[in-house]
């Protein structure tokens, strides 16, 4: 069952999906279908950078929706994936040009205005890492790469995103950037903080000094051994 915690959250996004909607449909517009291609772009986004800023909250997303942390971690991906995969799809109808799946080499700037488009092959790779969980050993490494993901759609969207001249769309994105870079660094503290623990555990476990017959973990756990006359 939703904690209060977890409604909370939801009334966050359902706050932050209204305001984006409000922006981009009071600002001027050629068609509805540009209205479509523009909002795929930013609600997946938002969905994505949701889903990454809240992995090193595994407790507290699990205690405040009811449900495993990797379910409601997917559901967000999942729903992000979707949103920026019609992103593309639309415009590529709309334009008649399938051009727009292609990554752009020719040029540094290309690479980046275009940058969405090798993301969302990535989002593709991490996603189905993350499926193959257990399976295969690297996945946490390249389900890592949502990171730069979010990096690479961050940077299409500033040099190519017309939603971006909006100071307030603006200022949004770049905070849910900002909480996904501190969401990164902060996993990987908690990581090593683990596997500093564990390595402690174990030096403590099975660590001794023997001297006289007397044996002496560090963890203070004293062993006597007797030895026969």
């Amino acid at each position: 069952m939703v904690k209060r915690e977890g409604l909370g959250a939801l009334a966050g996004i359902a706050a932050l999906i209204a305001v984006i909607g409000y922006l981009v449909l009071t600002a001027e517009y050629e068609s509805p279908s540009r209205v479509i291609i523009r909002l795929t772009a930013l609600y997946g986004l938002l969905f994505l950078s949701i889903s990454s800023i809240m992995t090193p909250f595994l407790k507290e997303v699990t205690r405040a929706f009811g449900r495993p942390f990797i379910r409601v971690h997917h559901v967000f991906m999942g729903v992000g994936l979707t949103l920026a995969t019609l992103h593309p799809v639309v415009l590529a109808v709309v334009t008649g040009n399938a051009g727009v799946f292609i990554p752009i080499f020719s040029s540094w700037y290309g690479f980046w205005a275009g940058a969405g488009r090798i993301a969302l092959i990535i989002a593709y790779i991490a996603a189905l890492a993350a499926l193959l969980r257990g399976r295969f050993w690297a996945w946490r490494y390249v389900h890592a790469l949502v990171y730069l993901v979010l990096t690479f759609v961050i940077v299409h969207a500033a040099l190519l995103g017309s939603d971006f001249e909006t100071p307030a769309i603006m200022a949004i994105y770049y905070v849910l950037y900002a909480l996904v870079v501190a969401a990164f660094f902060l996993k990987r503290l908690q990581r090593r903080k683990m596997k500093g623990n564990t390595a402690d555990t174990g030096r403590g476990a099975t660590a001794r000094s023997t001297r006289g017959g007397v044996s002496v973990n560090r963890d203070l756990t004293i062993v006597v051994k007797l030895n026969p006359a």
